[in-house]
């Protein structure tokens, strides 16, 4: 997992060609970006959300297999709940065409993303997106970099 600020983002990059390009991409991403999935080079693609930030999850925890993920709130902050994976208890099992497995609701690191600070995590990474930073439900606007591991 990597939770860091935009200023340091040269730090990460040369670790492969994929997470070059989504690191460039969220680097220069504007707001007034359209909703919506929007692909770019090395198999990467930029999911574009709007929605409301809630108090709890219903979904739980989530982790991928085949795509890190690099979140960054556009518009507004959102908690999003970290552990490593090992650490919690799987719910439904790897869904292949969704890249997603879910797990049960549980204490973890809280990152908040948002104000130029973004997250990446791993396929070792259970985190739990979409949460009210402070426990205030606010409108949210976020991009997700689906990220290749190669």
């Amino acid at each position: 997992m990597i939770y860091d600020h935009l200023k340091n983002i040269s730090l990460y990059k040369g670790l492969s060609p994929a997470l070059d390009v989504a690191l460039e991409f969220i680097e220069t991403v504007t707001p007034d970006i359209e909703v919506g999935s929007h692909p770019l080079a090395h198999g990467v693609k930029a999911v574009v959300s709007a929605y409301e930030t809630s108090l709890v999850n219903a979904k739980g925890y989530e982790a991928h297999r085949k795509y890190a993920d690099i979140q960054l709130a556009l518009v507004g902050t959102e908690l999003v709940r970290c552990k490593p994976l090992p650490q919690v208890v799987e719910t439904i099992p790897y869904d292949e065409a969704h890249d997603a497995a879910r797990y049960a609701d549980c204490p973890g690191a809280d990152m908040v993303i948002g104000d130029g600070y973004f997250l990446v995590v791993f396929p070792d990474d259970a985190h739990e997106p979409g949460l009210a930073p402070a426990g205030v439900p606010a409108p949210v606007k976020k991009v997700v970099m689906k990220v290749p591991m190669e």
